[in-house]
């Protein structure tokens, strides 16, 4: 259902960058996206498992942009912020894009 947050196919290691988040910030986190159809394509992608979006709020925003180093804008002009495991947290204005190539230090 494309409408439905999906967890199909999801990699552990994006599972656990969720909770290593959540642990990290205390903060309370809503995913909106995961698996599911209609997201961009490519190796790191939603649909293989490695994003996760998560609805923006205050607490995450503080937390990211200010733990996190900024690395510049993709290429259609989200900002992107990388942890220090090496994660890439993407602003796509409403949410939060995260691509997760390890857990976080879990």
């Amino acid at each position: 259902n494309p409408t439905c947050t999906s967890f199909d196919q999801l990699n552990l290691a994006s599972a656990q960058g969720a909770q290593t988040l959540k642990s990290a910030t205390g903060c309370a986190l809503r995913i909106t996206g995961g698996t599911e159809t209609g997201h961009a394509g490519g190796t790191y992608s939603h649909w293989n498992g490695y994003k996760l979006d998560f609805a923006k709020s205050t607490c995450v925003n503080n937390y990211v942009t200010g733990t996190f180093t900024y690395i510049g804008t993709r290429g259609d002009g989200a900002r992107q912020y990388q942890s220090g495991s090496g994660n890439i947290y993407a602003d796509e204005g409403n949410h939060w894009d995260v691509t997760y190539y390890n857990c976080g230090g879990c």
